[in-house]
């Protein structure tokens, strides 16, 4: 069946992204603005790129509510760490997606520590196995509820119990235990992968099939 999404209702178009694009890695996101810090999940993120680095992160208001503090927060200072979510966090990491009034500190609110940022005021949450100091490169209003935020990855801090080799950036992937969205109240464990390598032209045509 063909959705043309012009011709369907907003909450079913998000239906048809959010349930078919999966898993979806979860930038939890903090923020320092003038009233604080603030955190809160986001799962339509993803990398960009490596020269520079950069993610790209999708802020969705509320019709009812608007931007949350954490969203107001990037747009106004252009300053954020990306966070990812390891399952032992994952109550903790829910806890910050309530609708809570502005203001509130859901960091303090879940119980996380932090740890200090080296180039940006936002600081890290502690815990977390990885984080991304970001600054934003641009934004893009792709609607009235939505803005996209291109941002460049200034520091990544890795937990040294996960990194295999150091100098060679060697990270003990499946130890980081890290979640992902699926879609509704649905969340994907990373445990389960396989090995594909990639084929060449040059092997391609050796074995004749091409």
């Amino acid at each position: 069946m063909r959705y043309d999404l012009d011709q369907v209702p907003e909450p079913v178009a998000y239906k048809l992204l959010a349930a078919t694009v999966i898993p979806r890695p979860i930038a939890w996101v903090v923020t320092k603005g003038k009233d604080g810090i603030n955190a809160a999940p986001y799962s339509f993120f993803n990398v960009m790129g490596s020269a520079p680095p950069t993610i790209a992160l999708g802020l969705m208001a509320a019709p009812d509510r608007g931007f949350k503090d954490t969203a107001l927060n990037i747009l106004e200072t252009g300053e954020f760490v990306v966070n990812l979510v390891p399952e032992r966090l994952v109550q903790a990491m829910n806890l910050t997606s309530a609708d809570a009034p502005r203001g509130v500190d859901e960091l303090q609110m879940a119980g996380l520590a932090t740890l200090s940022s080296h180039h940006i005021a936002p600081p890290r949450i502690a815990d977390s196995p990885v984080a991304f100091e970001c600054r934003a490169l641009s934004s893009v209003v792709t609607g009235p509820c939505q803005t996209v935020v291109i941002g460049r990855v200034l520091a990544v801090h890795v937990d040294d119990r996960y990194l295999r080799d150091p100098a060679r950036a060697h990270i003990e992937t499946d130890a980081l235990d890290l979640v992902a969205r699926s879609f509704g109240s649905e969340y994907i464990r990373s445990h389960d992968r396989f090995e594909l390598p990639r084929p060449t032209w040059a092997g391609l045509k050796s074995a004749g099939k091409v």
